[in-house]
C-alpha cells in the first residue's frame, strides 16, 4: 500500500484501509458508534480514493484497554486519535468525513494540523448542543442534565429510548434497533464520559478558524442537530456549503445513503479548489 502500519495505533484504533485512489478519505463515526456505520457510504468512493476507517478508543472494535479517562475528558483526546491515525499512515490532504460529534473533532484537527486536510464533510454537525442567548442548540441545560442523569441510572433504558428517537424513520425500526444495539455494546463508563464531553462541549469560537472547504449536510427533523445549528455553522465557516437534506433523523449515512453519497460527490467534483 506504500506505507508501514505501526501495530500500536493501527490495532488500538482498529484501522482499516481500502480503495484504489491516492487521496485519502477518512471516515470518523459518531458517539456510541463505530466504523461499521459507514458501510453504505465508503464503497461508492473506493475506486477514486484511499478509504481510511477507524474507531475511537473505547468505541467499535478499538482496544478498550487503551482508554484513558484523562485523555478523553475533552474532545481533544479524540482529535489526537484522528491525528495519530493520519500520522501513522503518513496521510496528507485528507478528505475528512465526520458524523455528529466527529464533525467538531474534524474541525479541531483541521485547525491544529491544517496540512493533513484538504476538505471537510460534516454530517449532522453541532458546535454546541445547549441553547444560549441568541443561539439555538436544540437543548436546554436541564434537558442535558436529565439526559446524563438517565444514563447514570439506567444506561440500557437510555439506549433503548434514545436510539430510535435519534434515528427517526419509524417506518424502518431496524435502523433504530441498530443504533440502540451499538449504544448497548459500548462500555457504559466510556459512553457516559463520551456523552458528557459531547453534550457539554462548546466549539462555536473554533469555527472561524477553519480554512478548508467544508460541506455541511443538515438533516430534516433532527432532534440532535436542528436546522438552526447547521445554518449557524454555515454562517461561521467562511468557505462552507450548506445542504438541507430530504433525509430525516440524525444518521443519513444509514437511513439515506443514496442522498448522502450524491451530495458528497457533487461537493467533491464541483468545487473550484479541486
Amino acid at each position: 500500500m506504500g506505507f508501514t502500519l505501526g501495530m500500536d495505533v493501527i490495532s488500538r484504533n482498529n484501522v482499516k484501509v481500502f480503495g484504489h485512489g491516492s487521496q485519502p478519505m477518512v471516515f470518523a463515526h459518531g458517539f456510541g458508534c463505530g466504523q461499521h456505520m459507514w458501510r453504505y457510504i465508503w464503497p461508492a468512493f473506493e475506486n477514486d480514493y484511499k478509504i481510511v476507517l477507524f474507531d475511537y478508543v473505547g468505541s467499535g472494535g478499538s482496544d478498550a484497554l487503551a482508554y484513558n479517562t484523562e485523555r478523553y475528558d475533552s474532545l481533544h483526546g479524540y482529535v489526537q486519535d484522528l491525528l495519530d491515525v493520519c500520522h501513522e499512515l503518513g496521510l496528507s490532504k485528507c478528505i475528512f468525513v465526520g458524523h455528529s460529534v466527529s464533525c467538531m473533532v474534524g474541525v479541531l484537527a483541521s485547525v491544529k494540523a491544517p496540512e493533513l486536510f484538504d476538505s471537510l464533510i460534516l454530517i449532522g454537525p453541532s458546535a454546541r448542543y445547549i441553547d444560549d442567548e441568541k443561539y439555538t442548540g436544540g437543548f436546554k441545560q436541564t434537558d442535558i442534565e436529565e439526559l446524563l442523569e438517565m444514563m447514570e441510572k439506567n444506561y440500557i433504558g437510555w439506549s433503548n429510548f434514545l436510539g430510535p428517537a435519534i434515528m427517526q424513520n419509524q417506518e424502518r425500526p431496524e435502523l433504530g434497533a441498530e443504533l440502540t444495539e451499538s449504544f448497548c455494546s459500548t462500555d457504559p463508563k466510556i459512553a457516559k464520559q463520551f456523552a458528557r464531553v459531547t453534550f457539554l462541549s462548546d466549539n462555536r469560537k473554533d469555527l472561524v478558524n477553519v480554512r478548508h472547504p467544508v460541506l455541511i449536510l443538515q438533516c430534516s427533523e433532527d432532534i440532535i442537530a436542528p436546522v438552526q445549528v447547521g445554518e449557524f455553522l454555515h454562517r461561521q465557516i467562511s468557505n462552507s456549503e450548506y445542504k438541507l437534506m430530504q433525509a430525516t433523523g440524525h444518521c443519513p449515512h444509514l437511513s439515506a445513503p443514496g442522498e448522502t453519497i450524491e451530495l458528497m460527490s457533487e461537493f467533491l467534483t464541483n468545487n473550484p479548489w479541486k
